[in-house]
């Protein structure tokens, strides 16, 4: 039996729900989700064409205070730039592949969000 999701971690699920259908919609391909690792923590990893796309997805009841976009910061991008390296290592058939960093912003609450996509929000060179 999985563990009991508190309101906030299912608001969480709901919101990385809505960010992999959306990605889906626009050709991407799901390879994995929520991998964990000591370093930290990749929401989503998927597919669009031969790039592998690691995928920070954030969710906030509004834009105040920066939004969604602003709780990306410079230790937040390198805890995942650092998962990212132990996911391609367990893959190692997608180590010599491009990769990218997107994050996808969902503004509102309850399935009724503004989705933002920024592919390419930051690369390995902004945290290393």
């Amino acid at each position: 039996m999985a563990p009991k999701l508190s309101p906030l971690q299912q608001q969480g699920q709901l919101a990385e729900d809505a960010a992999l259908a959306f990605l889906e919609q626009h050709g991407l391909r799901a390879l994995a989700r929520n991998a964990r690792y000591s370093v930290g923590e990749l929401d989503l990893i998927l597919l669009h064409g031969d790039t592998v796309v690691f995928t920070e997805v954030r969710q906030r009841k509004s834009d105040a205070f920066g939004g969604a976009a602003h709780s990306i910061d410079r230790r937040k991008m390198r805890k995942c730039a650092l998962a990212a390296q132990c996911w391609l290592k367990q893959h190692p058939h997608y180590a010599q592949a491009p990769c990218r960093f997107d994050a996808v912003l969902l503004t509102g609450r309850d399935n009724a969000w503004k989705i933002e996509w920024l592919q390419a929000a930051f690369v390995f060179e902004d945290v290393f």
